[in-house]
């Protein structure tokens, strides 16, 4: 049977999970200035469109647009035509949008669920696996093999170590330059890539070429966001006697990830085939995907306030290569890394659609469809014109929100709402006068 017969959540991990309540501070540079482009693209949005399968497109499209750069480049160091950096740049734009409006769509639907959030922060975990290879091979970081690793598994783990900060103090954080801006950065180096073709980061800067002088960046912002992040989980969590939210250290998730980072560091040095020097882009899907598995049981242990378990079925694909490794490669190691990259993207499939399964039911929601009974209406009545033909939008109710998340001056905001809201009590007057001549009639 392809789910599990015994459910993933207990009643009251289920119970815990429906109280949960989302909470997050600061926002990033980028977040301010995109905030209007945000605001359009969701009162573009249909009313119908589940705010998960909003997520979910975006996800298909960058995943697409990245397994294309794959094809072309396998080694990440072979060239692609320019045109697919520029699709892998539209991608990553197109999901770094549509993950921004899953949430105003939510509330503009009234759907927010800790479900969307679930699932919000899933398909980010396996986004960020495909972004970071994307990026390497837009320049060519395949020559490279040591710094391609460390590149994403730097990625990989500040997402969990974000999460695993959520886990300890019940808040997830974000700093002035965080994941928007890194989005931002990549579709800027595709765009080079695409202009200039990959041969410009192989341009030398004082003894360094551009791809290394990127690497190093990227290396000197992951340690600023890594310490910011260490130093709140180390301060101690909102639990008993400074634990996490389920009760447990705030030390005990580290093991996990080191449970997907340190075999993968190991195969890879031990290898005597060169598996990963030959294989890059497979070998990190293979052990991303892992990553991406264990930072979902997390999060899910976050929400449920639960303790999260060291071992994970996802493991099993690793430990397929380590064993035939130490039986002195009694299989071609190339076909084992596909069994393994098999068996994790499977095992993340069966494990992410069984706990959305599971909260559907408890919740009574559905996972890609709105219901009916949550869609807003005017009214049922047929005698009472609709909001579309008054010109009354629902967006423009949801519009004010973000004017006072602004840091403009006081005065001009309060200005700025309340001549919102005189247009709101416009419309709202001729409705009624409207409604009443029909009921007349």
């Amino acid at each position: 049977m392809f789910f599990n017969r015994d459910k993933l959540l207990s009643p009251g991990q289920l119970k815990r999970l429906s109280e949960h309540k989302y909470s997050s501070e600061g926002k990033t540079l980028l977040d301010q200035v995109l905030q209007p482009w945000w605001n359009f693209l969701v009162s573009r949005t249909p009313l119908w469109l589940a705010p998960n399968l909003i997520t979910v497109i975006g996800l298909f499209v960058n995943v697409v647009t990245t397994l294309l750069l794959v094809l072309y480049s396998p080694d990440a160091k072979s060239n692609a035509p320019w045109w697919v950096f520029v699709l892998c740049a539209l991608g990553l734009f197109i999901y770094q949008s549509l993950d921004a409006i899953d949430g105003k769509q939510a509330r503009r639907t009234g759907t927010s669920s800790p479900l969307g959030e679930l699932f919000d922060h899933g398909c980010d975990s396996v986004s960020t696996v495909f972004v970071a290879l994307s990026a390497c091979i837009a320049v060519n970081l395949g020559e490279y093999p040591s710094w391609m690793f460390f590149q994403c598994f730097a990625a990989i783990t500040l997402f969990y170590c974000a999460h695993w900060q959520a886990y300890v103090s019940g808040t997830l954080r974000f700093g002035r330059i965080d994941v928007t801006e890194a989005q931002f950065t990549i579709i800027g180096i595709h765009m080079v890539s695409a202009v200039c073709g990959t041969g410009i980061w192989a341009t030398k800067i004082l003894n360094f070429e551009l791809k290394q002088w990127e690497v190093m960046f990227g290396s000197l912002v992951g340690i600023y966001l890594l310490q910011r992040t260490l130093a709140v989980i180390l301060t101690g969590g909102i639990g008993k006697n400074g634990s996490s939210v389920a009760g447990t250290s705030v030390l005990s998730p580290v093991i996990p990830l080191s449970l997907v980072v340190v075999p993968a560091y190991i195969i890879y040095r031990k290898s005597t085939n060169l598996l990963y020097e030959n294989n890059p882009v497979l070998y990190i899907m293979s052990f991303g995907l892992v990553g991406a598995k264990v930072t979902n049981r997390l999060v899910v242990a976050h929400m449920t306030r639960n303790e999260m378990d060291y071992l994970d079925s996802s493991l099993v694909g690793p430990l397929m290569l380590f064993l035939n490794q130490y039986f002195n490669f009694f299989f071609d190691e190339y076909y084992v890394l596909w069994i393994s990259l098999i068996w994790v993207s499977i095992d993340l499939f069966r494990y992410s659609s069984q706990v959305c399964i599971e909260i559907c039911d408890h919740m009574h929601i559905m996972l890609f469809r709105i219901t009916p009974s949550t869609i807003p209406q005017a009214t049922t009545n047929k005698n009472v014109i609709p909001e579309e033909a008054i010109g009354i939008s629902l967006s423009m109710v949801e519009d004010t929100a973000p004017l006072l998340e602004q840091d403009d001056d006081d005065d001009i905001v309060l200005l700025q709402c309340v001549q919102r809201f005189h247009h709101l009590a416009s419309f709202y007057r001729q409705s009624r006068c409207l409604n009443e001549i029909l009921q007349v009639k």
